[in-house]
């Protein structure tokens, strides 16, 4: 894989497939926790593995100025876990029980601003051993899924995107019901940083006006398809209402978690990417098999799953604003 050097230093958009596939763009993402520089990209590689195509970006390092987010290591004790569900709820889908996160940080270890450059939060600066499941698209609406949400009690945090799921809003107020927050993704899943900063705009305000309307609440958080962002992203996103981009550390295949680093680990404050996947695209296995092996891997490493909002402190006295 080459270098985060390598690549067109302004763009992050070489190596992307010239057409969106759903259930094809399994990515990873770039290092650090929060960045907050206002300008360039790097490019990353091409991952494959496992016989599944994985567009693998690695991050769009910025240079210049703004300073939007600031991030903090959590000094907040874990408190001891215990299960969020009864165990004969994680035997009905052929789990032993999860270690519990411990309660959230009072100072939230990333702050966010009501103005200037928003930042790009790639991990979640804390000491906690706990790791941050974040679900995209909305492409499958598997019941079986809400079921197991029911159940289970773990959190997630939703990135849906407006084309696939206007054929049934209701399936994921059953998911919000729950206490999970839906976030931005865009109207169409386009590659952000190969559009002009007008079409940009288009796609976050649009979705954000969307899911206001739907869900009763704005985003506050933005991720871009295939996690392709530019300045004018950053721009986009700012006018439009959330506040910060979010990237991820770790990608879910059919059975396994791809990992951005050697060592094949989990650390402290991770967030994992899924995406809201079927049979055609998990090779004949349910969402909810997916997802059970997902749980499976963050148990194996000793892991509990946190709400991501948890640990993020929205703009002081202000709500995201919706847009016009």
């Amino acid at each position: 894989m080459p270098s985060p050097s390598d690549g067109d230093p302004l763009s992050c958009t070489a190596g992307l497939p010239l057409h969106h596939r759903h259930g094809r763009h399994g990515d990873s993402g770039p290092t650090g926790g929060v960045k907050r520089r206002s300008r360039g990209g790097r490019l990353c590689g091409v991952l494959a593995g496992a016989g599944l195509a994985a567009l693998a970006l690695g991050g769009c390092d910025t240079g210049g100025g703004g300073t939007t987010g600031r991030a903090t290591a959590s000094v907040q004790p874990a408190a001891p876990h215990s299960t969020s569900a009864t165990a004969p709820s994680w035997h009905k889908w052929g789990l032993r029980p999860l270690l519990a996160a411990p309660p959230p940080p009072h100072d939230k270890p990333i702050k966010l601003f009501a103005t200037g450059t928003v930042p790009v939060i790639t991990r979640v600066p804390t000491s906690q051993k706990v790791v941050f499941i974040t679900i995209d698209d909305g492409l499958e609406k598997d019941p079986h899924f809400v079921e197991m949400m029911r159940d289970l009690k773990i959190p997630i945090t939703m990135f849906l995107m407006n084309d696939v799921i206007r054929s049934d809003y209701g399936y994921f107020r059953q998911l919000q019901a729950l206490g999970n927050h839906i976030q931005n993704h865009t109207l169409h899943h386009p590659v952000m940083s190969a559009l002009p900063l007008t079409r940009q705009r288009e796609e976050v305000c649009g979705d954000q006006k969307r899911l206001t309307k739907e869900y009763g609440t704005a985003p506050l958080l933005f991720r871009p398809p295939y996690g392709a962002y530019n300045h004018d992203t950053k721009t986009a996103v700012g006018a439009c209402g959330p506040r910060a981009i979010v990237w991820w550390r770790e990608f879910t295949q059919v059975n396994t978690i791809a990992y951005q680093l050697p060592d094949r680990k989990l650390r402290p404050g991770d967030i994992i990417l899924v995406h809201f996947r079927g049979p055609a695209q998990l090779k004949g296995d349910p969402m909810t098999r997916m997802f059970a092996n997902l749980l499976k891997r963050i148990q194996e490493q000793g892991f509990a799953v946190a709400r991501l909002e948890d640990y993020i402190q929205p703009p002081a006295g202000a709500t995201p604003r919706a847009a016009k």
